[in-house]
């Protein structure tokens, strides 16, 4: 695996994410590293990116994936732009074992 997309907060964790909207569905990807050396998380969405439609599926999903309520993920930044900054509300080494073991069953 590449560097890790996610850093550990003490309330959380802060995924940076690449996202493409208007998917076949709405998936985790894996780890990407992009031109300027960052590691994110590939996801795809089906929603469109009008009116926060991606974000807000975004949010669910990764939400959805890690076992969070929805209201417990965030948008940090990136709103109108494919790379966004997620925060992921609890414990944050629960959150980052989740996401390595939902990474892992990508193959």
């Amino acid at each position: 695996m590449t560097g890790k997309p996610w850093s550990l907060r003490p309330d959380g964790l802060v995924v940076d994410v690449r996202l493409t909207p208007r998917a076949a569905m709405d998936r985790i990807d894996g780890i990407e590293t992009l031109s300027d050396g960052l590691p994110v998380l590939k996801a795809r969405v089906r929603a469109v990116p009008e009116k926060g439609r991606a974000n807000e599926a975004i949010l669910k999903l990764l939400a959805k994936t890690l076992g969070l309520p929805a209201s417990r993920a965030r948008l940090l930044s990136g709103e109108t732009a494919r790379r966004k900054s997620v925060f992921l509300e609890g414990d944050p080494q629960a959150l980052a074992q989740s996401l390595i073991a939902v990474l892992d069953s990508k193959g």
